[in-house]
């Protein structure tokens, strides 16, 4: 290329990169050292399922335990069931079927208790790593899950609490946070972000400070078993999770592909942090698609706070 050829193009590429600057991947991707270490995509929970599709009550099939072992993570399976011989086998049992329903009734999908075509598709889908399910009892709820005392439906609020209802003292209003020494600089100021949001739409304010072991709120970037209890999966399946008051941890899974602003194929880090400061708040999950405590987010989406996280919220608090 001559050089007169090579400044046209340099021009060209600078004039697109100023009218679309979404196409300057390079300021929006975060680079994690932690990104290019190859992994047994077997260990992840979103593995496809797709050899699973349509199967039911009955059926044997290679790969149903990883199914069992799905919905026992996010707490569908109970712990009796979960110490039981049946959950390394490949049969469809009743079990199984059970918590297919409860699956699919929390995600507004037709609890035939069938590994569907929308069910193995939303089981697919990156997610938080806080259980929808806990104990026996679901938090999320659906919108026609009550009846008035004439036995008619009515609609309930779909926002839900940590059993218990931990939330942070009345007094303890103004919550500090830090990074974890380390931490990739291009990723804080979404986060800050994310923390002005819900300071904007509650009673509570937030300050970001330096010492990272005196803060109320601890987020990092941590990879599979971080010593927590609660292991991260490599790429694919669990983006993130965070801890009920008043306990302030907030974990990235650094094997996931982040940026900074919707870029298709990666998970913006604003959004993620807008749900798990929910969590840290109190929240639990939300079976509204459109709110910011749903638990799955698609590659390259971006959310902001719904009027079912704040009002979740101001009922915890009774603001």
């Amino acid at each position: 290329m001559s050089s007169q050829a090579f400044q046209i193009f340099a021009f060209i590429l600078f004039l697109l990169l100023s009218f679309f600057p979404h196409l300057n991947m390079s300021s929006r991707v975060l680079i994690l050292k932690h990104n290019a270490i190859a992994h047994d995509m077997n260990s992840s929970f979103s593995l496809s399922f797709n050899n699973l599709r349509g199967c039911r009550l009955g059926d044997t099939a290679q790969g149903i335990h990883r199914l069992k072992k799905y919905l026992r993570r996010f707490g569908y399976i109970t712990n009796v069931e979960k110490n039981s011989m049946a959950m390394d086998d490949d049969t469809f049992d009743h079990a199984l079927e059970s918590a297919v329903k409860t699956y699919q009734k929390n995600y507004n999908i037709d609890a035939s208790g069938i590994l569907d075509a929308k069910t193995i598709t939303q089981m697919r889908t990156p997610r938080c790593g806080v259980q929808d399910f806990f104990n026996g009892t679901t938090w999320m709820r659906s919108s026609m899950d009550h009846k008035n005392r004439d036995g008619r439906f009515h609609t309930v609020s779909h926002y839900s609490f940590f059993g218990g209802k931990p939330k942070w003292p009345a007094s303890k209003f103004h919550l500090s946070y830090a990074f974890l020494p380390g931490y990739p600089s291009e990723a804080i100021e979404p986060v800050d972000r994310a923390f002005s949001k819900w300071a904007s739409e509650t009673h509570f304010t937030f300050s970001k400070i330096s010492n990272y072991k005196k803060s109320d709120i601890k987020i990092s970037f941590e990879i599979e078993d971080h010593g927590d209890f609660a292991s991260f999966d490599g790429m694919g399946g669990i983006l993130a999770h965070a801890f009920p008051p008043t306990d302030g941890r907030l974990h990235f899974d650094a094997h996931e592909p982040w940026s900074v602003g919707a870029l298709s194929g990666y998970f913006d880090v604003e959004t993620v942090a807008l749900h798990e400061i929910g969590h840290l708040l109190g929240l639990q999950h939300s079976s509204i698609e459109a709110a910011i405590m749903y638990p799955t987010i698609p590659e390259g989406d971006t959310k902001d706070l719904h009027g079912d996280d704040v009002a979740g919220l101001k009922a915890l608090y009774g603001i």
